[in-house]
Parts: structure tokens; sequence; C-alpha cells
């Protein structure tokens, strides 16, 4: 039976990460980045796609887990009639080659325990040649340019194409398992001490929490987020994937199931902000170069969203042989969207830039004409229809949102030049950023209903206007934002959370149906600060705080019916959200939004 999304956590060396189930077993792994095809895919499908299952033999009485305070390193303890044993998962920093190790420490009486590692390449798709290694410490598994390498001091057997193993371990004793990718044309890996390991990646988590000293009412919480934020960054390019993982279904069953292991330019600014007010300037640094690079060329060619080295090609397949998480198919790889225009996407990165400029990250000459040239080009099709921040496939329109963005990036230009001394053609971009603010007021809002709408002429609602006030399109008390929230409150809540907008009113291009975007309740309780409503505030921040598992992790979307998480996991957007929305609400009345 497939675990339950929020029953997995997540380890992760800032190259690639895992989901690893409570049940002990390792069910998605991607080598040796986020994106790469070299993929435990048991999550997708049955376990014959790759898992890597360590538990005991004997029926399990008692499962909790945590991570150790301040880092990744996840402990479960797992309790039977005869003992208890805690298992260990980590992935090393800094190491080259990428490595999951897993340590079995008894802790109480005698636990037979049993492995099981079955290794796939290409999506499950290929099956590796096993053998053992010259030394008999280990086995090795080949497959075309694939290499992975099992090491540990239990007895490791082949059987039925399986690496197994069983043993028993009493009280203080403990078995290592260090399993280790690397292209298979080079000499294997070396040996490391996994104790060693397991010290030296436990202080360099700690070395790094400890940048974040902002004392706050929800302090450990805001951490695990920046910690999660922190493995989902690809260090050697700075890259922020949104998620680690593809084809987690928004709705259980459904075809809404999108592959996240890419960078979006939308989440530019939020992330941004989010690292630069927690403190992490070196990770806000890496990231702004990373969107520099990412849309570097012509303006013409600007993407929504990029690889984790700035990749443009992310052609979109389906994977015919795996199931889908519960049956959620198909399974998608690449995202078809990075081909469509959205106009958005020039607000969030002419924002981001200048949020950065007054964070005083260090920019460039070069960056600025960069910029005015994507000015230049906003110029010409601010007036098109685009398919806007959803990212729908019904055809595109004219999104009100995208609009307001188009007007954020102007209006950036602009206070880049009267803030930083920028030169550019200021009353020329006052005036175009003038007249998309009264299109946007005179088609995109509607008078009888007193609320801005999803697109021109429509009567359709849709979360992504909760941003209004938030990049200072309009003041908070604006009668407009205040009915629009109203409105939202009305239409689009569904227990207590914020829907984006309600998919059977809307020709998107799918079938209708679809859970609540966690990011969007977030940007509620922004609202509720900004309009001085603090009780309604901490109340929901307190809700979707809730919404956490058990280790604190958040997915794209939430099943109110089911009471479960769904949609890619962990999910970077709704963790920016949360820390965001947390110092705001730790401003005591000088909250960081609205974007300005």
């Amino acid at each position: 039976m497939t675990a339950r999304i929020e029953d997995y956590a997540l380890i992760g060396d800032c190259l690639t990460a895992a989901l690893v189930s409570r049940a002990g077993s390792i069910d998605w792994l991607c080598w040796p980045r986020f994106d790469s095809d070299a993929c435990f895919a048991a999550l997708l499908g049955d376990e014959n796609n790759g898992h890597w299952q360590i538990s005991p033999q004997e029926p399990v009485q008692k499962i909790s887990r945590r991570y150790r305070p301040n880092t990744l390193v996840l402990e479960t303890t797992i309790e039977t009639t005869d003992g208890c044993i805690k298992l260990i998962d980590f992935m090393p920093m800094g190491r080259g080659s990428s490595q999951v190790m897993r340590i079995v420490v008894g802790e109480r009486g005698n636990v037979p325990m049993q492995l099981q590692l079955i290794v796939r390449f290409d999506y499950g798709c290929s099956i590796p040649w096993v053998t053992p290694l010259d030394d008999n410490a280990g086995m090795q598994a080949v497959a075309g340019p694939n290499l992975v390498v099992i090491r540990s001091p239990a007895a490791l057997s082949l059987q039925d194409g399986a690496i197994n193993a069983k043993f028993s371990v009493a009280a203080g004793q403990c078995f290592t398992f260090a399993l280790t990718y690397e292209q298979s044309h080079l000499p294997l890996p070396p040996a490391l001490d996994v104790k060693t390991a397991l010290e030296q990646t436990e202080a360099e988590w700690q070395r790094w929490s400890a940048t974040f000293v902002l004392k706050t009412p929800w302090h450990e919480q805001i951490l695990r987020s920046l910690i999660t934020l922190r493995a989902l960054i690809y260090m050697p390019t700075g890259g922020v994937v949104a998620a680690p993982t593809t084809s987690l279904p928004e709705l259980l069953g459904g075809v809404r199931n999108w592959d996240y292991r890419y960078c979006w330019v939308r989440d530019a600014t939020l992330t941004l902000v989010t690292l630069m007010n927690a403190g992490f300037y070196e990770e806000a640094q890496a990231w702004r170069r990373w969107l520099l690079r990412a849309v570097a060329g012509s303006p013409e060619q600007l993407q929504i969203m990029y690889g984790i080295a700035g990749e443009r090609r992310l052609d979109e397949w389906e994977i015919p042989w795996l199931s889908g998480y519960e049956n959620a198919a198909p399974v998608r790889i690449g995202n078809a969207a990075s081909n469509q225009l959205q106009l958005d996407v020039y607000g969030e990165l002419m924002d981001a830039l200048h949020q950065a400029r007054k964070g005083k990250l260090p920019l460039d000459a070069a960056s600025w004409e960069q910029q005015v040239a994507l000015i230049k080009h906003l110029e010409t099709v601010w007036t098109a229809p685009d398919e806007g921040i959803w990212e729908v496939r019904g055809g595109p329109q004219h999104f009100t949102f995208s609009k307001i963005m188009a007007w954020v990036a102007l209006d950036r230009a602009v206070k880049s030049i009267e803030q930083f001394g920028l030169e550019g053609p200021r009353e020329h971009w006052i005036q175009i950023r003038d007249q998309i603010h009264a299109e946007v007021c005179a088609r995109g809002f509607d008078s009888k209903r007193n609320c801005f709408v999803q697109s021109y002429g429509s009567a359709v609602l849709d979360a992504s206007l909760l941003q209004i006030a938030l990049v200072g399109f309009l003041p908070p008390e604006d009668p407009r934002v205040i009915g629009t929230i109203a409105a939202i409150e009305r239409e689009l809540m569904v227990d207590g959370l914020v829907m984006r907008y309600r998919t059977e009113q809307v020709a998107d291009g799918l079938p209708p149906g679809e859970n609540l975007f966690i990011a969007c309740s977030f940007w509620l309780v922004d609202n509720y600060v900004l309009q001085k409503r603090y009780d309604e505030a901490n109340a929901l921040f307190e809700r979707l705080l809730g919404l956490c598992n058990d280790v604190g992790l958040l997915s794209e979307e939430y099943d109110s019916s089911n009471n479960r998480l769904v949609g890619n996991f962990p999910q970077a957007f709704s963790h920016t959200a949360l820390i965001h929305t947390a110092l705001n609400l730790t401003a005591n009345g000088q909250p960081i939004c609205p974007r300005k």
C-alpha cells in the first residue's frame, strides 16, 4: 500500500534529495541531481520500480520520528515486542558524489532486521546488473552510464535482482549502510566512515541554522522551513527547485500531475525576500546570480521556468510504465508550461532584482542593462493575452493578475531610477505604468460585486488577486481591495482554507477538480496583517501550521475532505510563504509586505 504523502520526510545534500517513509522505506531518489532520471520511483508505482527498505522482521508496535535539532538528519524510532531500534537517515554534504547513509542503532532488546534494496534507473525502466564488490564489503549495480554502490558490514545477498540482508541488532550495537551514486565509467567511489560523516553532516546543518537568530513565537517552524528551503537549493548553481518530486497529484486519482523539479522565476521575489529577511544573504546572493544567468539572452526568449543550471529545454513527456501515485496518471517528466507566455514573470523578475538592491545585494551595470531590455520587450507584449500564474492549458486570456504584475515590472523599473540613480526613460515608463493601472481597474474590476476578477470580463474569482495589496498595486485600505478579500472569503474558502479558483468555472484545459493551494491561505493571512485583523491572521496562521506533517513539512495542496497533503512534496512555495507570513506576524505592526 502506498504511503500517504505526509508520511514521508526529506533528506538531502543540496545536490539532490530523497523521501523516506515512516516505515523506513526510501521510495523516491534522483541521482546525481534533483531532475535526473537515474531514479528510484516506487512512489509513482510499485516497489519494483526501485526502493530501499530497512525494517524489523517482526510486527511493529510503535513508530515515532523527528529531525535532530536544527538539522536534516532524520531519526525514526521503531518499537517491537522484542526491543527498540533507531534508524538514522541522512545525506552527507560536500562529498562530490551524492550518498545516502543509514544507521540502525539498537536501543533496547534484540531486534531481527531485514533490508531490501531494489535498484532501478530511468524511472524504473532499466534493471541494472548487480555484482559483489571485489572486497566483498558490498555490491554494485550498473546500467549504462549509471552506477550505484552499497557498502555495509551486514552480509548482503542477491535474490531475483534485489539486494537483501538479515541481521539482528542488540542494545548498543549498530549497523551502517552507505549507498553511493557515480557515473559507471569512473572509478568506484571511495568508502567513507558513516559515523564520521554523520557527525560532520549534523555539525554543518547546525552551523548553518545558527544564522537564524530572529526572536519569534514560531522559531522552530520557521527554521524547519528554512532548512527545507536550503535542501531544495542546488548548491553548484544557487537554483531553487519548486519541489524534489514529479507527478504527485493535486487531486488523488486526477490528471493534474506536474514535474516540479525545476526553478520558477515566479518564486524569485518571495524566495529572495524570505532568505534576506531571515539573514541568509549567501543563499540569496546565489539565487540572484542564478536568476541573472538563467534569463540572460534575448528578452523575447524569457521563460517562466528553467532547469537547475538554467537549462531551457524542459520538454514534457509521459511515462506509460508507471501507474502514478495511487493511480494518478499520467506521470509527467518535463514541463510544457516552460514554453508559455506568462506576463507575471516580468514583474516577479523586476521586483526580485529591486528587492535585491534594497537588501544591498551587489548588482552590476550589466544586470540593469538586462532589465532595461526586458522592460522594452514588455512594452510590446503586455497587451497580449497569456496563460497566467496558474499556467492554464485552455488557451490564453487577459488575466488580471498578469496585467497587475506587468504594472509591477514598470513600477520597479521607475523606482530603480528614483531610488538608486539608474538611467532609463523614467517619464515614458511612468506613462505605461499608469496606463496599465487604469486598464486593470477598468477591465479587471467588477463594480457590481465590488471585487477584481480572474480575467477581463470574467465573473470568476482568483486567489492570485490576494496579492493586489501585497505587491503595492493598491493600498490595503482601498475599498476595492477590501471587497476582493471579502469575495474570496465568501466564494473561494473551503473548510477555512483558500482555493486558487473553482476549476469547474474555468476552461483551463483539464478536467475540473483540485484541492486547496496552501500558499493562497498564507496570502490571506498577509492581507489580514495589512488590514490589522490580527486575531484572524493568527488564527488562520495557526491552522496552516497544523497542516504540516509530524516533521514540519508541507506539500503544494491540502485535501480537506480526506485530511491529506497532496501535490508535489515538500513544496518550496508553501514553505517560503510560511516563513514570509511568520515574519510578517512577528514584525509588530511593521510587516515586510507589501513589497514596494
